[in-house]
């Protein structure tokens, strides 16, 4: 019995020492104008780094959104997940999350492509960092696009809960779903808005996707297509999907994986879009607003062994 005692104290005792050597630095990467500040945590030099792309929204750091009560703190989990399983972790706040960056967006604007640049700058950061033995870029949701478009100095990729069409096409699958005619009008807008840069009339009804000051970010999104993308792509690729997502199909992980014969695609049960484990229903959407859902353990295990492996 005092064997067995000592060895569970030991055991929580090198839980707890291990926890504790995880450091952290708070680094800030520029842009030109645009400042990108972060976190980098791991627990020894010669790990593998993991750095996180964002999806759509002013998400910051740790997944969650100012103004839009996005509180899921779900980067910040798979932070602690991986950095326990020794592999460093960075992510930053987006472009669109950092006050200091207001002036410049609101006189400037976003483009698609800025999210790719700045991507890029974070890996020539640490790609000049040699503490870490290699890099893997880990894309979420629109990130997922993002990534695959910055590939060219990192070792691995990961796609979490990626688009497997263009932007135009799953848009106006979902405003079909709520109206057939808006849908219609949606596909009208997107086409005119390919072959001019702009909409010269948009219906009231779809304003709150083609509002003015939205359509050059749309017309730079739409033309960036993720399977053909990916096609070129020769790197080892990891595609994840969760199948309590209700924002992105399984179907578009299976476009993915069908786009590169060389890809592994997994479907993470009872995940959302979030990264959470959803055992009821009524707990999907709750899970965006609150940190107190846990992040799913399948996804750990399997981003840990790709990125290990």
């Amino acid at each position: 019995m005092i064997r067995i005692i000592s060895y569970i104290v030991f055991s929580v005792f090198t839980i707890t020492l291990s926890l504790a050597q995880v450091k952290s630095e708070e680094i800030t990467i520029n842009n030109q104008a645009i400042q990108l500040p972060g976190t980098l945590s791991y627990s020894t030099e010669n790990q593998p780094l993991i750095i996180w792309i964002h999806g759509s929204g002013n998400v910051d750091r740790n997944g969650n959104q100012a103004g839009a009560n996005v509180n899921a703190n779900y980067i910040k989990q798979f932070r602690d997940a991986v950095n326990k399983q020794g592999i460093a972790f960075f992510s930053y706040d987006k472009r669109t999350a950092n006050s200091k960056n207001m002036t410049f967006i609101q006189k400037e604007g976003v483009l698609f492509s800025d999210f790719i640049l700045d991507a890029k700058e974070v890996i020539n950061h640490f790609k000049k960092d040699k503490r870490f033995s290699k890099i893997i870029l880990a894309g979420h949701s629109q990130g997922s696009l993002v990534a695959m478009n910055a590939l060219e100095k990192v070792d691995k990729y990961i796609s979490i809960a990626g688009a497997g069409e263009t932007v135009d096409k799953t848009i106006i699958k979902q405003v079909t779903a709520q109206s057939a005619d808006l849908g219609k009008t949606a596909a009208a807008h997107f086409k005119e808005l390919a072959e001019t840069g702009s909409i010269k009339e948009v219906n009231p009804m779809l304003m709150s996707i083609f509002a003015p000051q939205n359509q050059p970010f749309f017309n730079t999104w739409m033309k960036e297509n993720p399977t053909e993308i990916l096609k070129q792509v020769t790197i080892p690729i990891l595609i994840l999907n969760g199948d309590k997502d209700l924002q992105v199909k399984i179907s578009d992980a299976e476009a993915l994986h069908n786009a590169n014969s060389k890809s592994k695609m997994v479907i993470i049960e009872n995940m959302n879009h979030v990264l959470k484990n959803i055992e009821k229903e009524e707990s999907n959407m709750k899970s965006y607003f609150s940190p107190d859902f846990p992040i799913s353990e399948q996804l750990i295990e399997t981003i840990v062994s790709f990125v290990k492996k």
